[in-house]
């Protein structure tokens, strides 16, 4: 399982199956598609680089903890279990990406939530 992490350094996604991104609480939000993240709508929403999630403008929402070339990783606060994993909603048909923009080392303003 793969366990993402806020700005905060608190829990706040997983991966359980490389493909499907559930928030912490156990519902399913995102779907992985070739380093792509698109909302279950099918909206794109940013990027998976490094370990990080970031956004349409390649500033970081989430990471892993074994991230790399991003922003200073602030420290993590105490994990709990995750949610009993809910079921996924219904796939849109997905947009297409957009280039990938640059790697910024800064955080977004927003934050993952809302970008879902």
């Amino acid at each position: 399982m793969i366990e993402f992490f806020d700005r905060k350094g608190q829990p706040a996604a997983y991966c359980h199956d490389g493909r499907s991104l559930y928030l912490w609480d156990g519902r399913a939000v995102a779907i992985l598609e070739d380093d792509a993240v698109f909302d279950y709508a099918g909206r794109h929403i940013g990027w998976l680089d490094d370990g990080w999630i970031r956004d349409a403008e390649g500033k970081c929402l989430l990471y892993e903890s074994d991230a790399i070339r991003g922003p200073a990783k602030p420290v993590r606060g105490v994990k709990t279990s995750p949610g009993a994993r809910g079921p996924r909603p219904t796939r849109g048909t997905m947009q297409a990406a957009p280039p990938r923009p640059a790697r910024s080392e800064a955080w977004s303003e927003r934050t993952f939530l809302d970008l879902i």
